[in-house]
């Protein structure tokens, strides 16, 4: 009976120790997150208020294509710095909400590991083959997670890829068009 009280008192403790960390994961991810909007709140308003000003002395079309020019790939350089940032804080956020439960997830299978290896020694004779049936089961349970888990980060490290790829490409496009119209107007 003190054996399993203690036992109780013990993955209690870890457990409190896990949510501890994770709301504080949480709360240091949300203040990161107000910063990031915060700092590009203000940025916004100071670009705003500078590209109001510089439409204001636009005295040519010429120079209002110009102006707009120049304008579009900050502006769209600002934002996928923004979303970057803001994703890279998320996923943060998830890495060290999920690196607490793989730790939890391998110490149970390493408990009902032992677990199983105590109830195998005092099994009675002919047992053998239900224990290693449950053992074979426990361990492509644990394959099969380790599995699914590297091809998960696997995705996700080809995702990120492939959004920072589109981003770059999606800014480079909006400024493209605005530089050949100024181009073209020139010539005209």
């Amino acid at each position: 009976m003190i054996a399993n009280t203690d036992s109780f008192a013990a993955t209690s403790k870890t457990l409190l120790a896990t949510v501890e960390t994770a709301t504080r994961n949480s709360f240091e991810s949300t203040e990161r997150l107000i910063a990031l909007n915060l700092n590009t709140t203000r940025a916004a308003l100071e670009d705003g208020s500078a590209a109001v000003r510089a439409l204001l002395a636009v005295k040519t079309p010429d120079e209002f294509f110009a102006l707009q020019a120049s304008l579009a790939r900050p502006a769209a350089e600002k934002a996928l710095a923004y979303f970057s940032s803001s994703y890279e804080i998320l996923a943060q956020s998830v890495e060290e909400a999920v690196k607490p439960i793989e730790t939890q997830f391998a110490e149970a299978a390493k408990a009902v590991g032992a677990a199983l290896e105590k109830a195998a020694k005092s099994a009675p004779a002919g047992s053998e083959v239900a224990v290693a049936a449950v053992q074979s089961a426990i361990a492509a349970a644990n394959s099969a997670y380790d599995s699914v888990n590297k091809a998960t980060r696997k995705v996700v490290q080809i995702t990120e890829s492939n959004v920072a790829a589109t981003a770059k490409a999606a800014v480079d496009a909006v400024s493209a068009p605005v530089a050949t119209k100024t181009a073209s107007k020139k010539s005209a």
